[in-house]
């Protein structure tokens, strides 16, 4: 599996010196200029994080404490002109795994990368009725097929079948999908439900998602 970095630089020669480079080591990179651009990255799959502490529209700590609060557990290293101890911890305290001060040599970022990814670690699959869920790479796996999962689909899915059989209430599928305090409606719900189901149709599996009206969902 090729392992997906998100950089995020505001400086545009920078951004793109560190995406040339690392795309040389055979990561799939993709890049964002500024905090709004970063958090839109929430439901895709992102296996590390370059992250810039001085963005124009947001303190990079505050964007990697919203991206745990999101849900996204790949691991960040902060890039900063800033050094010592206090930087250094508030950026460990908000969720960071790593810090490089500015200026750097690429090869020490790559090096970093790969102790992150190593300790990171892909996830095991797991195999519930003839599906099987596979946290690395956001996808589910079935008789005739494969499909790829928003990381919020994926935690959806994983509880609902982590329950097979037993009827799942609506605010216990909310409060496991979406970070705690978010506003989510519940035609939001009902909207990603309905996608789980047609993927589920699209792998060939037996098992179906049912309605328990006006109580949750069970997967049968």
């Amino acid at each position: 599996m090729t392992f997906r970095i998100l950089v995020v630089e505001d400086d545009h020669g920078l951004r793109d010196v560190l995406a040339r480079g690392l795309r040389a080591h055979d990561y799939d990179v993709v890049t964002a200029a500024d905090g709004a651009g970063a958090l839109a990255y929430t439901d895709s799959r992102i296996d590390a994080i370059v992250l810039d502490i001085g963005l124009p529209d947001a303190d990079g700590r505050d964007v990697c404490q919203a991206l745990r609060a999101s849900g996204v557990t790949a691991p960040v290293l902060f890039l900063t002109a800033r050094d010592g101890v206090t930087n250094r911890l508030s950026g460990f305290a908000v969720g960071g795994d790593d810090y490089l001060t500015k200026p750097f040599h690429l090869a020490e970022l790559v090096a970093r990368l790969q102790v992150a990814l190593r300790r990171a670690g892909p996830s095991a699959a797991v195999e519930t009725g003839d599906l099987t869920l596979d946290p690395s790479t956001y996808a589910v796996d079935g008789p005739s097929a494969s499909s790829r999962l928003t990381p919020t689909e994926f935690r959806l899915l994983a509880c609902l079948l982590g329950r097979t059989g037993d009827v799942v209430r609506r605010n216990e599928l909310l409060a496991a999908a979406w970070a705690h305090g978010s506003h989510v409606s519940d035609n939001t719900l009902d909207v990603y439900i309905a996608k789980l189901r047609r993927k589920l149709a699209d792998v060939g599996t037996a098992q179906t998602i049912e309605t328990a009206r006006g109580i949750g969902y069970r997967v049968s």
